[in-house]
């Protein structure tokens, strides 16, 4: 393990988002862009800022219009019901359709239908939080498919976990970005579960287990494809190789259609 540059009998994982020295705990200068040395802290250079790296969450804005463009056209204004609107029928996620009929279009469509008013307003609040967060730091592009990635891994989690279950919600995707969130502030040496993004996931996991009704395998599938997702864009970053980011999550895709589709199987047997 390396050293404190200015301690080095202090062994220490974390090192200067700036200049890359090892740093110990003493020595560590919390700051918007993550921990810095004393030196680099002291530097009166313009600091680019997440907001300021990729512009505005056009994606974000994007996603949230055409959802909301799909529950108005659903008319399920209820709350906790989806109805028995053909929207549903024909678009959300379920095992039966996807294995006897091959409608394999559920997998993404269902994360765009909401049951109820309370159910798109939660789902579309945490999205523009994390949106505003995200996407000017990673970029339209890179933000766009870690939202896809983590949607089909959120539709992956929620077949393997009840693969008869008529499913819809953008709450996997989301899940998805809390977990990338989550990879990315432990990457600049800060303790997700010391920040307000740790205490969102422990949140809404215990929600996802405490309230009936909701997708536990879509949350739990959603969360851990996002962090994936996340330590893809961590190693292509630090490898300087912008490839290893599309190829890895291309990677992970295959494997959350396949598994999506060997789960819903199960739903036939």
């Amino acid at each position: 393990m390396a050293t404190c540059y200015r301690h080095p009998n202090r062994e220490t994982g974390v090192s200067c988002s700036s200049c890359g020295r090892p740093i110990c705990p003493d020595c560590m200068t919390p700051t918007s862009v993550g921990m810095r040395c004393p030196e680099c802290a002291k530097q009166k250079t313009p600091v680019r800022t997440i907001r300021s790296v990729g512009g505005e969450p056009r994606v974000t804005v994007g996603i949230i219009i055409v959802c909301a463009v799909v529950f108005l056209a659903s008319g399920s204004f209820g709350v906790g019901s989806a109805g028995g609107n053909r929207l549903y029928g024909d678009f959300a996620l379920f095992g039966p359709a996807i294995e006897a009929n091959h409608e394999y279009w559920r997998l993404i469509t269902g994360g765009f239908l909401h049951a109820g008013f309370i159910h798109i307003a939660f789902n579309m609040y945490l999205l523009w939080i994390l949106g505003q967060m995200l996407e000017p730091s990673l970029g339209s592009a890179r933000f766009a498919l870690l939202y896809f990635t983590a949607l089909l891994w959120g539709s992956f989690g929620a077949l393997v976990v009840t693969p008869n279950a008529l499913t819809v919600g953008a709450s996997g995707a989301v899940f998805g970005l809390m977990g990338a969130a989550a990879v990315e502030l432990r990457s600049r040496g800060i303790n997700p579960f010391q920040t307000q993004i740790g205490m969102l996931i422990l949140l809404n996991l215990a929600i996802s287990f405490v309230i009936s009704g909701i997708s536990i395998g879509g949350h739990v599938g959603g969360l851990i494809g996002g962090a994936l997702v996340g330590v893809v864009y961590e190693q292509s970053a630090r490898r300087r190789s912008p490839a290893l980011a599309y190829a890895g999550c291309a990677v992970l895709i295959v494997v959350a259609v396949v598994g999506a589709i060997l789960a819903s199987s199960r739903s036939l047997a």
